[in-house]
């Protein structure tokens, strides 16, 4: 099944492909390329509800000017 999901910048998907396997073994979650059917649907929800809250984080940091890399 293909994604319904689109990228609002297509540059950035790349980076974003990168983010969500990072966060994914950041929080254990098994994620793999291609077929992940084996997974829950929390387990899937996890990763892409950490990587708002990142981004969210991110965003505030830029806002109040106390970014750090």
């Amino acid at each position: 099944m293909s994604s319904r999901n689109k990228t609002a910048v297509p540059e950035a998907k790349g980076a974003l492909d990168k983010f969500k396997y990072e966060i994914a073994t950041e929080i254990g979650v098994p994620l793999k390329q291609g077929y992940n059917g084996d997974l829950t649907s929390a387990q899937n929800g996890s990763v892409g509800g950490y990587m708002v809250k990142k981004m969210i984080e991110r965003q505030e940091q830029e806002m109040s000017g106390t970014t750090t890399r």
